[in-house]
């Protein structure tokens, strides 16, 4: 017996000794290197087949050109990765490169498990992306992400009926305003006939579409005062978004209540029959339609209406991190910078069927075609601006609990402003005092 108690005991010493390493290279003590390659974790959450093979293909040139470092390509799902991460982060198994979004990044940022990537950034990367852009991943004085990817929402139309029906079709030089959309939607109904409509609103996910369009009228709804703290205060330029598309659906009849609780692919099978003319929809949609459009079809892309500050919108980007705990957090940097040089940039965007952040990839000709309306988009990157709750801490639950269900019986009107209005101010700063004290 008494040679298998030693053995024990020699196997728990050395598992101490590895843990203690383990716990050393977490805490950011001196990078330690394995007798092989280095490994990287990369979780990915791309998803449609052109972005994720856009993506294997980059990982995989990465490793050939890399023989010392090689990336290992994890894939994760949209859906699930708050707390699929949030599980790796208490468990020390978190991936070193975390692909994620900036407004799931705050409470991950003030929790200390991502790297703080200002001095590990190379001057290029940091130049080329705008500091509009690095607003949404700067939490307190810290970078905890690089944003690279991202979606201004747009009106998806059918050409064939906005032509023939002799309204003005806007451009991102001269949108819409939102009363003249409204109006045009109303008139646009009229014309089409019964059971047919002239917009779609589809609000299964209320508060980012609300929140997101609001900016180009003046809405901002958080607040961040000089102490710091963030408290929620609605103003007129908050009221347009939601004032719209309640009209719309409860006064002028020229959106259905039906698709209030849709998804945006939801909408488009009644798209592509002319149920409805147009459908507001993320930049990144443009994938499905031309993917699964009739034979014949003819859709363009419209600018969102504008406001006071025109065609100005909040973005949350795509973001790429470094685990904290992660060793070769070095290493993990030089291999996003790799996958974010201009030309991988596009590569990138083109499969998301997304625009980029960085300014030489935006420039690229592959993005400034009129097909599938990518022209329209990158006409519109300058006014993409960070969401209104991009850092506040807090806004996940605000969200879920408070805003969601508020929005949703506003827009089928089952309560009228000033309840939407309490709902969001009152209940909302009780739900963000409790993560500012």
């Amino acid at each position: 017996m008494r040679p298998a108690r030693r053995a024990v005991r020699a196997r728990l010493t050395a598992l101490l000794v590895v843990f203690t390493v383990l716990l050393a290279g977490c805490s950011g003590g001196p990078e330690r290197r394995p007798d092989g390659p280095v490994e990287l974790r990369f979780l990915s959450l791309a998803w449609q087949k052109e972005s994720v093979d856009a993506t294997r293909e980059l990982v995989a040139e990465w490793n050939a050109a890399h023989p010392g470092v090689q990336v290992r390509y994890v894939q994760g799902g949209w859906d699930s990765v708050h707390d699929q991460l949030l599980t790796s982060f208490e468990g020390g198994e978190a991936p070193d490169v975390i692909h994620d979004a900036s407004d799931d990044l705050a409470d991950f940022a003030h929790g200390g498990y991502l790297a703080d990537l200002r001095g590990l950034l190379p001057a290029r990367l940091k130049a080329d992306i705008p500091r509009r852009s690095w607003r949404t991943t700067t939490f307190g004085q810290g970078v905890y992400g690089v944003p690279f990817l991202q979606e201004p929402r747009v009106i998806m139309a059918n050409k064939k009926i906005l032509e023939s029906s002799g309204v003005r079709i806007p451009t991102p030089a001269e949108p819409w305003s939102w009363p003249e959309f409204r109006r045009v939607a109303k008139e646009l109904t009229a014309r089409m006939g019964e059971g047919r409509y002239a917009v779609a609103w589809p609000l299964k996910e209320p508060v980012s579409v609300s929140l997101n369009l609001g900016l180009s009228a003046g809405g901002r709804l958080f607040h961040r005062g000089g102490d710091g703290r963030v408290r929620l205060r609605f103003t007129p330029g908050d009221a347009v978004v939601p004032a719209t598309v309640r009209g719309q659906i409860n006064t002028d009849g020229s959106a259905p209540r039906t698709t209030l609780g849709m998804g945006g692919s939801d909408t488009l099978p009644g798209f592509f029959g002319g149920k409805y003319a147009m459908v507001p929809l993320g930049f990144s949609y443009r994938q499905q339609i031309a993917r699964q459009a009739p034979e014949g079809f003819e859709w363009t892309v419209l600018p969102a209406p504008a406001g006071r500050d025109g065609t100005a919108q909040g973005v949350s980007p795509q973001t790429l991190s470094v685990a904290q705990e992660s060793p070769y957090r070095r290493e993990a940097v030089r291999f996003v910078d790799f996958l974010l040089q201009p030309r991988n940039m596009v590569r990138l965007a083109r499969g998301d069927w997304m625009l980029p952040t960085g300014t030489r990839a935006l420039a690229d000709p592959a993005l400034r075609t009129a097909e599938h309306g990518w022209a329209t988009g990158v006409a519109l990157a300058e006014l993409l601006r960070p969401a209104p709750a991009q850092s506040v801490r807090g806004y996940p639950e605000w969200k879920d609990k408070v805003a969601t269900p508020a929005f949703q019986e506003y827009y089928s009107g089952a309560i009228g402003a000033a309840e939407l209005e309490r709902r969001l101010v009152t209940d909302g700063n009780l739900v963000l005092a409790r993560y500012q004290r």
